[in-house]
C-alpha cells in the first residue's frame, strides 16, 4: 500500500484491500442496524400497539442519536488513537443490540435505539479519520468510495436478512442478528487493525484546545458548505428510509417483495461509487459530484412529476429512486473528502464536526419528511427537489459561484 511516511505500520500490517474492507464493514454495522429493522417495524409497532407513523421512530431515533453522538468520538480519536475509541463504539454496539430485543414497551425501545445511535456515532466517524490519516486529496475520494461502494451493499441485502430472520423467529431475533457481526468485526479490529494516528498529531483534550479545532472545522467556509449541502440530500434520503416499509409495502401493496425492490433502489448507489472510484482521480472530486447534484436535481423534478401521475406504478418509482440514490453515490465520498481536505492535523475532530452537523440535519429532515408520509410518494419527491436546490445553493456559495474550475479538490 501507498500509505504516507507518518504511518509505517500501515504498510507493514494492513494492506489497502482489506483497509477498505475493514473500515466499510465498521460503518456497514450502522447500516444494518437500520436497514435489517425495516421489513420489521410493522411487527413491532403491531407488538407494542404503535399507530400511524410512530413505526418510523425505531429508525428515527437511531439517526438522531448518531448524529448528537457524533459530536464527540472525534476528539476522543484525536487524544487517545482509533483503536480506543473503536472498541467503546463496538461494545456499546453490541450491549445495546441485545438491550433493543430484550424491550418491554414501545418507549423503552425508542431509548434504548437512541442511546444505541449515541453511543456507536464513531462508527461512521472514525473510519474516515483512518483513511485520512493515510491519504488525501483525490486519492481519498477514490478509497472512501471503495469503502461506501462495500458498505452499501449491506442496505441491500440487510432487509432481506431481517425478512428471513422474522420467518423463523420475531423481531427480536434481529437484534441478536447485530450482536453477533458486532462481535464479529469487533474481533476483525482487536486482531488486524493497528493505531494510525501518530504521537505527533495527537491533540490535548482540553476546552481551549477543543474549541478550536472544532471551530476551526465547523467555520472554514468552503468545508462547511459541502457538510450541510450533504446532510440536506441525505436528509431527502433518510426520508425515503424512514418511510420505505410504508410506501412500498402499503402504497404500493409490495410487501412481500420489500427486500427486493428496496435493494433494487439502492444497486443506483453500488454501481454510482464504483464508477466513482475509476474516475474522480481523473476528474476531480469537484467536478464529478456538481455534475451529479444537477443530475440529481433533473431526476427530482422526474420524480416530482412521476408522484403527481393518478396511476402512478412502483416500476416508474423504483428507478427514478435509483437513479437518485445514484446521484447521492457521487455525491457522498466526494463531498465527504472535499470537506476534510484541509484537517490533516485534526482528522477525528473534523471528522466529528462533519458527521454530527451531517447527520443531525439529515435525521431531523428524514423524521420531518418521513412524518409527512400521506400514502403517496409526493412528500418524499418534494422534498428531494427542494433538499437538492439548497444544497445547490449552499455549493454556490462554498465555491464563490465557480462550480467547475477546481478539478484537483
Amino acid at each position: 500500500m501507498n500509505a504516507s511516511a507518518a504511518s509505517p505500520i500501515i504498510r507493514k500490517s494492513l494492506g489497502e484491500r482489506e483497509m477498505i474492507v475493514l473500515m466499510a464493514l465498521l460503518m456497514s454495522l450502522q447500516a444494518f442496524g437500520i436497514d435489517a429493522m425495516l421489513p420489521a417495524l410493522g411487527e413491532m409497532a403491531s407488538d407494542f400497539g404503535a399507530g400511524g407513523n410512530d413505526r418510523q421512530q425505531v429508525i428515527g431515533a437511531y439517526f438522531l442519536g448518531s448524529g448528537i453522538g457524533a459530536l464527540f468520538p472525534g476528539m476522543f480519536a484525536d487524544r487517545f488513537g482509533r483503536r480506543p475509541v473503536l472498541a467503546v463504539c463496538l461494545a456499546a454496539y453490541i450491549g445495546l443490540s441485545i438491550a433493543c430485543a430484550l424491550a418491554t414497551s414501545f418507549d423503552a425501545l425508542i431509548a434504548m435505539r437512541l442511546a444505541q445511535g449515541f453511543s456507536c456515532a464513531g462508527l461512521s466517524v472514525v473510519p474516515a479519520a483512518i483513511v485520512r490519516d493515510q491519504v488525501g486529496g483525490d486519492r481519498m475520494a477514490r478509497l472512501m468510495s471503495l469503502i461506501m461502494m462495500i458498505f452499501l451493499i449491506v442496505p441491500i441485502i440487510a432487509p432481506a436478512i431481517g425478512q428471513v430472520i422474522l420467518i423463523f423467529a420475531g423481531w427480536q431475533a434481529i437484534f441478536y442478528a447485530m450482536a453477533i457481526v458486532g462481535t464479529l468485526v469487533a474481533a476483525w479490529v482487536w486482531l488486524r487493525l493497528p493505531e494510525t494516528l501518530t504521537e505527533e498529531t495527537r491533540q490535548k483534550i482540553n476546552l481551549s484546545t477543543v474549541t478550536a479545532n472544532m471551530g476551526q472545522a465547523l467555520f472554514n467556509r468552503q468545508a462547511i458548505g459541502y457538510v450541510i449541502g450533504s446532510g440536506l440530500v441525505f436528509g431527502s434520503l433518510f426520508g425515503f428510509l424512514n418511510s420505505s416499509q410504508q410506501l412500498i409495502g402499503e402504497a404500493f401493496g409490495m410487501g412481500d417483495y420489500f427486500a427486493v425492490i428496496f435493494g433494487g433502489a439502492v444497486l443506483g448507489m453500488v454501481a454510482a461509487n464504483f464508477l466513482n472510484s475509476r474516475i474522480v482521480e481523473r476528474f476531480g472530486a469537484r467536478r464529478v459530484s456538481h455534475t451529479a447534484l444537477f443530475l440529481f436535481i433533473g431526476a427530482s423534478l422526474l420524480q416530482l412529476w412521476s408522484a403527481n401521475q393518478p396511476d402512478q406504478t412502483i416500476w416508474q418509482f423504483v428507478p427514478l429512486m435509483s437513479c437518485n440514490m445514484a446521484m447521492l453515490g457521487f455525491v457522498g465520498a466526494n463531498f465527504s473528502s472535499i470537506a476534510m481536505q484541509p484537517f490533516f492535523h485534526i482528522a477525528g475532530a473534523a471528522s466529528s464536526v462533519h458527521a454530527a452537523l451531517r447527520m443531525t440535519l439529515g435525521a431531523v429532515l428524514g423524521v420531518t419528511i418521513g412524518a409527512a408520509y400521506d400514502g403517496t410518494t409526493v412528500p418524499l419527491a418534494m422534498s428531494m427537489l427542494i433538499c437538492s436546490l439548497l444544497t445547490l445553493l449552499i455549493v454556490l456559495f462554498s465555491e464563490r459561484g465557480k462550480l467547475f474550475t477546481r478539478p484537483n479538490g
